[in-house]
């Protein structure tokens, strides 16, 4: 018995032929469709109403949460009969052929999260993709692979045991469920059936650039989630550099309004640190429960501060101290930088973003 939910929004075009197609593919089998729609703007509920009585659907609009493919499905494992979930796109572009044989895996593993994939022998993908949008979707494949062991983690075609995740636990963003599922679920493995993706042939692609970002955000928490600290640590390093880049520009520009080089290098960190701040708040430790911003900024200025005398005093006491370093000084500006890196983030995370404190 199975439950296929299928997100939609602006799909009314695609309705019927695609419920044709699982007609034939689940023929002898129990399933029901969960229609769950982000309030389509076009004809959907009336295509669905019609369609109801000739197929197990059911159409679900909610009204209480932002348009978001990932929540809609969410949302539609929460209300449905069986425990076995299928989820797929409704714009035909996975095959329903496929969901016999991927009930057929689960069924005999039921401990495995059963994708999908374009990327395993058999599989494929609409050979008109232009370069762009292949490096695109490579790109975001690339990044996504640290996180689960697949070669297809961007798929949105999949069927697993609903048992085998806390949907509470579920902090999805964007349209990626499946990776988010496959990383907090407790999955034995990812097993990968080979399936032919082709491109819409009605309707638009929901695909654009806040839809990019909202992916960006929503790797950010997954590697939260699998790296801890290490993913805060790195985090933390790029927000640095950026950081970085916003010093120079202020330095040379207090410059260029007159003030001496020595006071525009002492002004520049201000902003610098001040940028690095709201950018950690936002991303970094964004996971976490804000606190006041103006005694948590000052928090931070005053730790950069201290960072900055460490990252000093190591290089000073190196170069001043041994004559190999005095020979190689920017080895020990290395150790300064790094020395006063790991100081500015323990620092931010165990005190400046804490969660234990108010």
């Amino acid at each position: 018995m199975l439950s296929i939910i299928i997100p939609t929004y602006n799909e009314a075009d695609n309705l019927s032929a695609l419920f044709q197609q699982i007609v034939v593919a689940m023929s002898g089998l129990t399933y029901e469709l969960l229609i769950m729609d982000d309030c389509s703007e076009d004809d959907t509920v009336t295509v669905c109403q019609a369609l109801s009585f000739d197929y197990p659907l059911r159409l679900i609009q909610s009204t209480k949460r932002p348009r978001d493919l990932s929540l809609s499905v969410v949302e539609g494992i929460s209300v449905a009969r069986y425990s076995f979930i299928a989820v797929m796109d409704a714009d035909l572009s996975h095959p329903p052929r496929m969901l016999p044989l991927m009930l057929d895996s689960l069924n005999e593993q039921n401990d495995c999260f059963i994708l999908g994939s374009r990327y395993v022998k058999g599989g494929s993908f609409d050979r008109d993709w232009s370069i762009w949008r292949f490096l695109n979707s490579y790109l975001a494949t690339l990044l996504a692979k640290p996180l689960v062991s697949c070669s297809d983690p961007m798929s949105g075609f999949f069927v697993f045991d609903r048992s085998k995740i806390d949907l509470v636990s579920l902090k999805p963003i964007g349209y990626k469920i499946g990776l988010e599922i496959m990383a907090r679920g407790n999955f034995d493995q990812v097993i990968e059936l080979p399936i032919e993706f082709r491109d819409r042939t009605k309707g638009e692609s929901k695909m654009n650039l806040n839809q990019q970002f909202k992916y960006l955000r929503h790797l950010r928490r997954l590697y939260l989630l699998k790296y801890g600290s290490i993913a805060e640590f790195i985090s933390f390093g790029f927000v640095g550099a950026s950081g970085f880049l916003v010093d120079i520009l202020f330095y040379f520009l207090l410059q260029m309004f007159g003030l001496p080089h020595l006071v525009a290098r002492g002004l520049s960190f201000l902003p610098a640190a001040s940028w690095n701040w709201i950018l950690n708040r936002l991303t970094t430790f964004g996971e976490r429960k804000k606190r006041p911003k103006t005694r948590q900024w000052a928090e931070f200025i005053v730790s950069g501060v201290i960072g900055f005398v460490i990252n000093y005093g190591v290089y000073a006491g190196l170069t001043s101290t041994i004559s190999y370093f005095d020979d190689y000084r920017v080895l020990a500006l290395v150790a300064g930088v790094a020395c006063g890196s790991i100081f500015n983030f323990t620092a931010a995370s165990l005190f400046v973003y804490s969660e234990k404190r108010h």
